[in-house]
C-alpha cells in the first residue's frame, strides 16, 4: 500500500510539474484559451449552412398582377432580398458572373394568361452553383416560396399533403450540428499538440535525460504526460460547451456525466496519438508537422463537413481508426438528442481500443529510449 501511494504520489508530481511548465508563461496561458474562444465564435457565426440572406435578381416580363403577388411573397419572406431588376435576358449571365445575385428569376411573358387558364405557368430560376451548398439551399427555400404561392392561389389539387417536422433540430439549423461538434473538434487539434509537444520540447531544452535518470518507471512518465494534456482538453471542451449553451443558446437535453465520460474516453485516444508522436519525434518542429499532417484528415474523415456514408467505402473503413469520428458521433448524441449510455455503449468501444493501443505504444517507446 506504501509502495502504491509512492507511486502515485511521483505520477502527481510529474503532472504538478507538466502544467507549472505550460501555465508560467503568460502567452502559453493566452495560447490556451483565446484559440478555442475565437475559433468557437467564428464557427458559430461564420461556419453555418443556413442561408439568411439570399441576394436575387429578378426579370418579370409578365408585369402583371400574379407576378407582383409572386414577387411580394418572395420579398416578405425575411430571405430573398432583390437586389436588381432587369429589363432584358441578356443581363442575366451578367448579374450572375458579377456576383450581383446568388440567383435569378425570370417570369415569362404569358405566366398570369396561363394561370387564370388553369395551364402550368412555369418560371424559370437560374442559381449561381459555384458553391452547391448555397445553391442547393436557396433552391429549397424558392421551392417553398413558391409551394406557398400554389396554395395561396388555390393552384393545387393534391389530396396528400406532407407535414415536416425536423427532430433535435426544430429550426435545421446548421449551427446546431457545427457547435456541438466543436466541442470534440477544437480541444483535439490543441490537445494533440500539447501532447505531441511534450517530450519533444523536453529533449530540445536537455530536460529529457534529466527526466530519464530519475527513477520514474515509463509508465509514470507516461502518465504524468498524458493527465495535464487530458485535463487540458476536458477544460477547452467545457469552454466550447458553455459558449454552445449559454451564448448560442443551444439546449443541452442529455445527461452531463455522460458527456464528460465521452470526453475522456475520446481525449484520452488523442492523447494517445499525440504521446506516440512526440516519442517519435526529435524535435518541435518534427513533432509541429507530424500533427499538422495527421490533423487535416483526422477532420475530414470524421463527419464534421461531410456524412461518412458518402465517402467511398474504403475511407469509410479508415474513420474506425479516428477518434474524431466517434467524439463527435457521442457528443452530438448525447447534446442533441439526449441519448443514455445503453444507446452509444458501442461508440465507447473503438475509442477505447485506440487509448488501450497508443498508450502503451508510446510508453513503449519510452522505455526504449530508456534502453
Amino acid at each position: 500500500m506504501t509502495e502504491l501511494i509512492a507511486y502515485l504520489h511521483q505520477i502527481l508530481v510529474l503532472c504538478r510539474k507538466e502544467l507549472l511548465a505550460l501555465f508560467k508563461d503568460p502567452s502559453s496561458r493566452v495560447v490556451l484559451v483565446a484559440p478555442v474562444l475565437v475559433q468557437s465564435m467564428l464557427f458559430g457565426y461564420a461556419a453555418t449552412y443556413d442561408l439568411n440572406h439570399i441576394y436575387y435578381a429578378v426579370l418579370d416580363q409578365s408585369h402583371s398582377e400574379a407576378s407582383a403577388k409572386l414577387l411580394n411573397r418572395l420579398d416578405g419572406s425575411g430571405v430573398f432580398e432583390r437586389n436588381v431588376t432587369l429589363t432584358s435576358p441578356q443581363q442575366i449571365p451578367q448579374a450572375v458572373d458579377r456576383l450581383d445575385a446568388m440567383l435569378v428569376l425570370s417570369i415569362p411573358a404569358d405566366f398570369a394568361d396561363k394561370l387564370q387558364s388553369g395551364e402550368p405557368a412555369p418560371v424559370q430560376v437560374i442559381v449561381d452553383g459555384r458553391n452547391s451548398a448555397t445553391a442547393s439551399s436557396a433552391l429549397l427555400h424558392m421551392n417553398r416560396v413558391i409551394t406557398s404561392f400554389n396554395q395561396q392561389q388555390q393552384l393545387s389539387n393534391a389530396a396528400i399533403q406532407i407535414t415536416r417536422r425536423a427532430w433535435y433540430n426544430p429550426n435545421v439549423e446548421s449551427r446546431w450540428s457545427m457547435m456541438t461538434a466543436m466541442v470534440a473538434t477544437l480541444s483535439i487539434i490543441q490537445t494533440l499538440m500539447l501532447a505531441a509537444l511534450s517530450v519533444a520540447r523536453e529533449r530540445e531544452q536537455g530536460t529529457f535525460d534529466q527526466l530519464l535518470v530519475t527513477p520514474l518507471a515509463p509508465m509514470q512518465i507516461l502518465a504524468g504526460k498524458a493527465i495535464p494534456a487530458i485535463m487540458v482538453g476536458l477544460v477547452q471542451s467545457t469552454l466550447v460547451l458553455l459558449i454552445s449553451l449559454f451564448w448560442f443558446g443551444i439546449p443541452f437535453r442529455g445527461e452531463l456525466w455522460l458527456m464528460y465520460l465521452a470526453l475522456l474516453a475520446f481525449t484520452g485516444a488523442g492523447v494517445g496519438i499525440g504521446l506516440t508522436i512526440s516519442a517519435i519525434s526529435l524535435t518541435m518542429q518534427q513533432a509541429m508537422l507530424y500533427t499538422f499532417l495527421i490533423i487535416l484528415p483526422l477532420m475530414l474523415l470524421s463527419g464534421l463537413i461531410t456524412p461518412i456514408d458518402n465517402m467511398p467505402e474504403i475511407l469509410q473503413l479508415s474513420t474506425w481508426a479516428n477518434p474524431l469520428r466517434f467524439g463527435i458521433e457521442l457528443i452530438r448524441r448525447i447534446y442533441m438528442e439526449g441519448a443514455v449510455f445503453a444507446d452509444i455503449a458501442h461508440d465507447f468501444i473503438p475509442l477505447l481500443i485506440m487509448a488501450a493501443f497508443t498508450l502503451p505504444l508510446a510508453a513503449w517507446m519510452f522505455r526504449h529510449r530508456l534502453g
